[in-house]
């Protein structure tokens, strides 16, 4: 297969995202918040997907599986994969509580990034699996891989930049006026 250095670098950038997802949910003593659990867990399932859905044309390829039976037996698997991720991520009692802790409006947002996002990877993959578009299966098929992991990188930003603002003397440490650190 042409692309398999390509498909092991996506594997080895969401393997960063895992990293990433297993750094903040240790840090101090782990997240802080229900809003913190359910981004992380989100980020690092679907980080977990890509880095499947891209080594699975590799492997299968390494058994003489190619053409249309590679991309459909690989679409059919990451599809198999995805739906349950983002079933399981939307029962947890974080993403419960997230729901209901969150203005309508950042939800409105988050969701529809989510929600685009997801409609290409699946999309994508059904038009592969189905063999809709015979000279594109390839290409459709890292489409939905790429889309996965601008998923994990939106995911993680929002993470990053939805978390409230620290309150002023809430930290342990501060810096005195000579800019080093004092207890």
């Amino acid at each position: 297969m042409q692309d398999a250095d390509l498909f092991g670098q996506l594997a080895g950038i969401a393997g960063v995202f895992v990293g990433f997802g297993a750094l903040i949910s240790v840090r101090s003593g782990g997240a802080s918040s229900a809003h913190e659990v359910a981004y992380i867990r989100s980020m690092v399932s679907v980080a977990v997907w890509v880095a499947i859905a891209a080594l699975a044309p590799v492997t299968l390829g390494r058994y003489g599986v190619a053409g249309h039976d590679l991309w459909f037996a690989s679409s059919l698997l990451a599809l198999l994969l995805l739906l349950p991720v983002y079933a399981v991520n939307a029962r947890t009692p974080e993403m419960r509580q997230e729901f209901a802790a969150v203005p309508r409006a950042t939800l409105m947002r988050e969701g529809a990034a989510d929600a685009l996002l997801l409609v290409g990877v699946v999309g994508s993959l059904i038009l592969v699996a189905l063999g809709l578009v015979p000279g594109q299966e390839a290409a459709l098929y890292l489409t939905a891989v790429d889309l996965g992991l601008l998923a994990t990188a939106v995911t993680l930003l929002f993470l990053v930049f939805l978390q409230p603002r620290p309150r002023a003397g809430s930290d342990a440490t501060a810096l005195g006026a000579d800019g080093r650190t004092r207890a």
